[in-house]
């Protein structure tokens, strides 16, 4: 019989490790620099699952993220809230998943979308829920900023990275986006 499982990755990824304001962060890193997660230290074992998913077989070396991403990372909690913009991403979710953090990534700095909203925004009114849980299996969280989806009434709804901390990206954001 043959196996048709997909073939698992062999890659060696870098796992770096830093302070921010709202945490010790985990930013994992291929070697072409592109980052493949960024989660909060308090929610590793949610980041290795969601690396698991994306990258099978992947392999984690403690060590430094590429200068340009550390750079990026303490500009962006500096008041550069641009400062992630331009930071390359490489993420292997499905095609939906895939086109929900590309519109997640187009919300602007300082403003935030409903699930409806987002849903809308890639042509699939009708799909909230599925954009809901595409939002929740976002391995690079902040970069893909899954913290600007907020409930349709206003109010915050759940972030991986807990709602204080989606409180204080949302604050910090609006405070230094112009």
């Amino acid at each position: 019989m043959t196996d048709t499982r997909p073939e698992a990755h062999t890659e060696t990824f870098t796992l770096d490790r830093m302070e921010t304001p709202v945490g010790e962060m985990l930013i994992v890193t291929d070697s072409d620099g592109a980052v493949r997660a960024l989660d909060f230290a308090d929610f590793e074992a949610r980041m290795h699952k969601l690396l698991a998913r994306h990258a099978p077989g992947a392999t984690l070396t403690p060590g430094h993220a590429p200068e340009a991403v550390r750079r990026a990372i303490v500009a962006y909690f500096d008041g550069d809230v641009r400062a992630l913009d331009a930071l390359p991403v490489k993420t292997k979710g499905t095609p939906f998943q895939s086109e929900v953090w590309a519109a997640l990534r187009a919300i602007p700095v300082g403003e935030t979308r409903s699930y409806g909203q987002l849903a809308a925004a890639i042509g699939r009114p009708n799909a909230v829920r599925a954009v809901g849980l595409a939002n929740g299996s976002n391995p690079v969280g902040v970069i893909v900023p899954c913290h600007r989806v907020i409930g349709a009434n206003g109010t915050l709804t759940g972030y991986a990275g807990g709602l204080k901390r989606k409180r204080w990206l949302l604050a910090h954001e609006a405070a230094n986006a112009s």
